[in-house]
């Protein structure tokens, strides 16, 4: 699956993966849903993080279509609630 982190880039995530960012996934939504900003920052950084340190950077010139796409790190939770889909930011 191929990811882009708005601001940053596209990296190539293994289908072994989703699992645990679909865990992450869930905990950033519950974040977003009780509006704690302390959690949801954390919750955030921890999924983009994850998705950094598991995921394959794509060159800068590679324009392959993303799969999915994340907000950046400095995004608001308002920002983040609008892009929330009906299974989070990551399906599955």
């Amino acid at each position: 699956m191929i990811v882009r982190i708005m601001g940053e880039g596209q990296v190539e995530i293994g289908a072994a993966d989703i699992d645990v960012l679909n865990t992450l996934d869930v905990e950033l939504e519950a974040a977003i849903e009780s509006d704690d900003e302390d959690v949801f920052r954390t919750k955030l950084h921890a999924l983009l993080e994850k998705v950094r340190q598991v995921g394959k950077a794509l060159p800068d010139d590679s324009l392959e279509p993303s799969e999915l796409i994340l907000p950046p790190a400095d995004a608001s939770i308002e920002e983040v609630r609008e892009m929330l889909g009906d299974t989070g930011l990551i399906p599955g």
